[in-house]
């Protein structure tokens, strides 16, 4: 169980969690991608993918 950076939630990190896996926040929709450091895992904002419409 981690915090939210946005809101200060709580996120399950599941048991089975892999590096670079995406985890929400319940409570305000926030993303985050899973780092592995040497204590476990930390959140880092997900990078958002925009829509490309050619231009």
């Amino acid at each position: 169980m981690t915090k939210c950076a946005e809101c200060d939630g709580s996120i399950s990190i599941p048991n089975d969690a892999l590096a670079g896996e995406i985890v929400t926040c319940p409570e305000c929709g926030a993303s985050f991608e899973l780092v592995e450091t040497p204590q476990g895992f930390e959140l880092k904002t997900a990078q958002t993918v925009g829509e490309d419409w050619g231009q």
